[in-house]
């Protein structure tokens, strides 16, 4: 659990999601980095961590598609990415993985996914170790436990 990672960590976990979305979905994996800003709409260090986050995730993973940065809305809304970008690319309004810039934003965006939209959230799934490694919440449900155990067998 990294709270505020740096540039080539937050690439890391981008390819690190991207594999495990491809073992459980079975699928591409359109990679979104997320932030406040949609392609340069703002300008600031938390910005520049993403974008460069988004090069380092290319260069070492050039098979996959990643991009941003892009507000959710942006990464998940075809018609909102045609409005904000002048090229929408691959990801941008289809994105399948949203990389979340640090630990509070991908708190907050799961916990209002998971309490306002009744979404079913599972995990934290931990990566980047030599076995499949998962976490779950002190409130976590017997229906949870049985969950985060069979994603965590299909990662092996």
């Amino acid at each position: 659990m990294n709270i505020s990672p740096d540039s080539e960590t937050l690439a890391d976990i981008a390819i690190a999601t991207a594999t495990s979305f491809r073992k459980l979905m079975n699928d591409k994996p359109l990679v979104a980095f997320l932030s406040f800003s949609s392609k340069g709409s703002a300008s600031h260090s938390d910005v520049e961590k993403v974008v460069k986050a988004v090069e380092i995730a290319k260069s070492k993973d050039p098979e996959t598609a990643y991009d941003g940065e892009f507000q959710v809305d942006t990464a998940v809304s075809e018609t909102v990415a045609r409005k904000k970008l002048k090229e929408i690319g691959e990801v941008a309004g289809r994105a399948n993985v949203l990389i979340f810039p640090d630990l509070d934003a991908g708190n907050i965006g799961y916990k209002i996914t998971q309490y306002l939209a009744g979404a079913k959230a599972y995990g934290p799934v931990l990566q980047g170790f030599a076995k499949p490694v998962s976490d779950l919440s002190r409130g976590a449900k017997p229906e949870d436990i049985v969950a985060v155990a069979a994603i965590t067998c299909l990662l092996s």
